[in-house]
């Protein structure tokens, strides 16, 4: 199915209507901002729901019953989904964190108003490539990518769910709030896992004992999150997402593109990444 059939345009950017039908994003758009929020912003296939791991294990000070019980939907939800509006979670204690894949200019104006703490998480964009290549290829609700060269061209222009990479990350890494926000890389809690929750945990404001951050560490390692079938997404039915053609989460790890790229491929993907990002001052670990 085209483009035309899967998605729709909101604010610019392409978004699957099955999952973001115009009600869902007509609750975003009212969605009431708390300061106390926690927002986990990314751009799809960047850690995401790795993060949905990590967040609620911190605020739960190592409690693994939240993500052993809730599927990683439902225990942070996202702004922009169905679910936002047909599941049962209320905004107790329990419910402070949310997800989206919003860039920072279609954030609502609650949100510029109440300025809650956004954890933004970046990852290689060759990485992000090729795990949106296996998603897309097991995913009914997106485009069928078609060959590497092709969806490497529509990724390059933007022509994918919730648009450019480089647009998605320049319009955050240049937000005026920056004081309540954390920049952290996919790639540094591959590196040190229990310095990263530490991190997290800090901005969260959470003083979390050294056994404690290494439980939750532990238990957050890929290989551990995989077997979780409340994050896995072995619950999503196979007309949805057909895990035997790709597993939702498959390797977990910083440069597999060098197992995906041909020569020419990186050669045109770091020409245009070094065209797109030639005026951006900001440290990327994969530089």
């Amino acid at each position: 199915m085209t483009e035309a059939e899967l998605y729709s345009v909101y604010k610019d950017v392409y978004v699957p209507t099955h999952l973001h039908p115009p009600e869902c994003l007509k609750y975003y758009e009212d969605f009431t901002f708390r300061p106390d929020d926690i927002l986990i912003v990314t751009f799809p296939k960047s850690g995401t729901t790795w993060m949905q791991e990590v967040v609620p294990l911190i605020l739960s000070e190592g409690d693994l019953t939240p993500v052993l019980t809730v599927p990683n939907w439902d225990r942070v939800p996202w702004l922009e989904e169905h679910r936002a509006i047909s599941s049962i979670w209320s905004r107790d204690l329990l419910h402070v964190s949310f997800a989206t894949h919003f860039h920072h200019s279609m954030m609502n104006e609650s949100y510029f108003k109440m300025k809650p703490r956004v954890l933004y998480v970046l990852r290689d964009p060759k990485d992000v490539f090729t795990s949106s290549y296996y998603y897309y290829g097991m995913a009914s609700y997106l485009v069928n990518p078609g060959t590497q060269d092709e969806f490497m061209e529509k990724f390059l222009d933007g022509k994918i769910m919730f648009g450019s990479w480089f647009d998605h990350v320049k319009s955050w890494i240049n937000a005026e709030e920056k004081e309540s926000i954390l920049y952290i890389f996919y790639e540094e809690m591959i590196d040190d896992l229990k310095g990263s929750v530490e991190k997290i945990a800090k901005f969260l404001g959470k003083s979390l004992s050294p056994d404690v951050t290494e439980k939750i560490a532990d238990h957050c390692v890929f290989k551990n999150m995989k077997q979780n079938k409340m994050s896995n997404f072995s619950l999503v039915p196979e007309e949805y997402m057909d895990q035997k053609k790709s597993e939702f989460l498959r390797k977990g790890i910083a440069g597999d593109w060098k197992n995906l790229f041909t020569k020419a491929q990186e050669q045109r993907f770091n020409a245009v990444y070094k065209e797109k990002m030639k005026d951006v001052m900001f440290k990327f670990m994969w530089d």
